[in-house]
């Protein structure tokens, strides 16, 4: 049986955990190491998932159905305001 994606919330709090064990210093070498490995996975996941809703939430749609990217459309805005 496959197992359930988990949501943001659960990877960020599984993140936050491992953090948690890795800090308190009590941790056996070898199990610090593999913590640390799902922790790098763990946070290049939660970064990926918070760049694709960035990208999402950046862009609307114009009447017409076109998209636009809202942050380059205020990049460009921004630097004709000299």
């Amino acid at each position: 049986m496959a197992e359930k994606k988990k949501t943001f919330e659960e990877n960020l709090a599984d993140l936050e955990a491992i953090v948690t064990n890795l800090e308190s210093g009590n941790v056996p070498l070898e199990e610090a190491m593999e913590k640390f490995k799902k922790g790098v996975t763990l946070s290049k996941e939660l970064e990926k998932t918070l760049s694709d809703a960035e990208q999402t939430v950046t862009k609307i749609m114009t009447k017409d159905g076109q998209e636009i990217d809202v942050k380059n459309d205020q990049s460009n805005q921004d630097e004709g305001n000299d």
